[in-house]
């Protein structure tokens, strides 16, 4: 599969150097000399000549050349295109956007842009992506990783934190302790001695010594009550995913190619404490956290594959809330009982990840209903009965049962699947976004990837028998069976990659309110403090009138960034600012003006940083860490891995007495991986 990609070539020579491999630096596909003088090439759009002087402009060189001198922009034709559209290079004396400028505000010109270089799709050579069905576009829900990669790979500024069981940082695909490993140092969080199984309680390492339990452990009152496992390796697991070393011709790729992983350890032995994924969740954003050294590198994204049973708590809202106030985003997997959103995915003001099958269907395992933001893949076993699990979603694993063996990979034969996998997916995808926009909100966000979801599929014409999901009504409404997704059920439609990144590219527009409001007086809206994304500027801004319908306020000002209206006597104008960037996106938003006060759900300043800047030096992964072994020799090794879901297992999810027994079996003071 070959498709064409698309580089916005003026907006990444302004990105950091390692926002792209050197094998895709379009600088290196110039032919001019680095000697010449700047030159910028253009694609132009005149229009229709009219009136007598015009009509004898006959051909685009006599048009272009008319243009060059009205504008006094040094601009010479190559080639036409169309009666309309010609192609031209401008010598530069100034910026480009300055030069773009003049040419746009002509009144020949119907528009100008520059005309980028498109180049073969990157695709990553790491031998295990074939596998990756997930990230590309072959299945109904594949998210399009590749096609977001034709704008964005990722950048080191922007820091994805793991709240997990730790992580393997000796794994060759994670790497830490050389300049392409994306482990930062973290911190573990696990307070409990006999929960942390590392000889100690809360460290600077968050390496994983393994979660396993035995039945000596269950002796213990502490696990009595959990479930016989071996070591998951978790964290590792979901660290591939967001951020495996991707196009290094090894392993797996990473939705996210260079952004940074921290790994903040919550979980161990029988998952861990709500206390304890506070005090990470608000570390691994930067907020201080006592007795704890201050967080040097925080992380824009939080990925949290765990949860339990039950309301969210007051807690998780006010960290939830303090996170939204440093514009982090918190991903959540929704859990794997088959039934209501588990906490704290069902939080307001998280991206809460519902499993879906490779048609598009939701995962039978899979929790669902109104709190559930977006579906992504959560794997899936065509083949159960001896087969491989044709659908598992591949990434970074260890084969020790118990503390850390050989490091590999999952595949179709130890197959890994659940929302566990579903969370790190969107969290990869939202740390695109990221790097594309640094200025966009959690709310944004949000709106944005919802804004980038693909319709679910409302009917599978290979399964016509498969019906509508419905919302559970508790936690004994169990749906083991795959259903056709709904708004109501997964969210606001499948994940994608692409659109999402394309979404995150718009500007933002910004309304602020200059003085006090009184009936009958003007009132002044300034939208000047809106961004645009990554590499570009706002161009324009356009005030309309919205309501009332029959009689529309008058806008003074409307072309510019700062609009006066008169606010009314009684009753509400709704007037909208329109934002275009320098690449001709755009983004709106209203603002409702009443007799004494101005509502708008648009922010004051959308922000000064729309590129996010390399990580400082200090704070660069570090040399490699060797995970503690845990002091407990004569401990038996457990069977599969506690947070993936294996092929014996998902027949058992059939079972719904099973089922039902493991739910009994949870203990609400801990959160476990799903």
């Amino acid at each position: 599969m070959r498709t064409i990609r698309f580089l916005a070539v003026l907006a990444l020579l302004a990105r950091t150097s390692d926002a792209l491999p050197a094998e895709y630096n379009p600088a290196a596909h110039e032919p001019r000399a680095a000697s010449a003088a700047p030159v910028l090439d253009v694609i132009v759009k005149l229009r229709l000549a009219t009136g007598t002087a015009a009509a004898k402009l006959t051909n685009g060189a006599d048009r272009v050349t008319a243009l060059a001198k009205r504008t006094g922009v040094g601009l010479a034709l190559k080639r036409e295109i169309s009666a309309e559209l010609v192609a031209g290079e401008i010598a530069l004396s100034g910026s480009t956007e300055a030069a773009l400028e003049k040419l746009r505000a002509d009144s020949g010109v119907e528009y100008a842009v520059p005309d980028r270089r498109r180049f073969i799709q990157a695709t990553p050579n790491d031998p295990l992506f074939n596998g990756q069905w997930y990230l590309q576009n072959t299945q109904t829900s594949a998210v399009n990783a590749i096609g977001a990669w034709d704008a964005e790979v990722g950048v080191s500024g922007v820091v994805v934190a793991v709240l997990d069981t730790g992580v393997l940082y000796d794994h060759p695909d994670l790497g830490r302790g050389d300049h392409a490993g994306r482990l930062l140092p973290g911190y573990d969080f696990v307070s409990g001695i006999l929960q942390a199984n590392d000889g100690g309680g809360r460290d600077a390492d968050p390496s994983d010594p393994g979660d396993w339990v035995n039945d000596a452990d269950k002796a213990n009152a502490a696990l009595s009550n959990c479930d016989v496992t071996g070591s998951s390796w978790h964290g590792t697991r979901v660290s591939g995913m967001i951020g495996a070393l991707t196009n290094n011709g090894v392993g797996v790729s990473g939705l996210s190619w260079n952004s940074f992983i921290l790994p903040v350890r919550v979980l161990g032995k029988c998952g861990g404490t709500d206390s304890d994924i506070l005090a990470g969740m608000r570390w691994a954003a930067g907020l201080t956290v006592p007795g704890v050294p201050a967080n040097p590198t925080p992380a824009r994204i939080l990925n949290m594959s765990l949860g339990a049973t039950g309301q969210c708590e007051a807690s998780y809202r006010d960290v939830i809330e303090e996170l939204r106030a440093h514009k982090v985003l918190v991903v959540i997997s929704a859990g794997n009982e088959g039934t209501v959103v588990s906490s704290p995915a069902n939080c307001p003001g998280v991206a809460a990840i519902a499993a879906l099958r490779h048609a598009g269907s939701k995962v039978g395992f899979s929790n669902l209903g109104p709190e559930v933001t977006l579906g992504a893949p959560g794997g899936n076993c065509v083949n159960v009965n001896g087969g491989p699990c044709l659908f598992s979603l591949d990434t970074s694993s260890n084969t020790g049962t118990t503390i850390p063996g050989t490091h590999t990979y999952t595949d179709q034969t130890n197959s890994n699947l659940g929302t566990s996998f579903s969370a790190p997916i969107v969290s990869g995808i939202a740390a695109l976004m990221v790097a594309r926009n640094y200025n966009l909100s959690t709310d944004q966000l949000l709106d944005r990837l919802r804004e980038g979801a693909r319709p679910f599929p409302t009917s599978l014409p290979s399964e016509p028998t498969v019906t509508a999901c419905h919302v559970p009504l508790n936690t004994s409404d169990v749906q083991l069976e795959q259903c056709l997704c709904t708004e109501t059920t997964c969210g606001a439609g499948m994940a994608d990659a692409s659109a999402s990144v394309t979404a995150a590219d718009r500007p933002i527009a910004a309304i602020a309110v200059n003085g006090a409001i009184s009936p009958g007086q003007n009132v002044v809206l300034d939208a000047s403090a809106s961004a645009a994304a990554c590499g570009r500027t706002v161009s324009g801004f356009a005030w309309t009138p919205v309501a009332p319908p029959g009689s529309p306020p008058t806008i003074v000002g409307a072309s510019t960034a700062t609009a006066t209206v008169v606010a009314p006597s009684t009753g509400t104008i709704t007037v909208r600012v329109t934002v275009t960037d320098s690449l001709g996106h755009v983004d709106a938003a209203d603002a409702v003006v009443g007799p004494t006060s101005v509502s708008t759900e648009a922010p004051a300043s959308a922000g000064s940083t729309p590129c996010a800047a390399a990580i400082t030096s200090g704070a660069t992964p570090g040399t490699p860490t060797t995970p503690t072994t845990p002091s407990t020799p004569g401990r038996s090794s457990g069977g599969g891995g506690g947070g993936a879901i294996d092929t014996i297992s998902l027949g058992l999810l059939v079972v719904g007495a099973a089922l039902a027994a493991h739910r009994v079996r949870r203990r609400a003071r801990f959160s476990r991986c799903i």
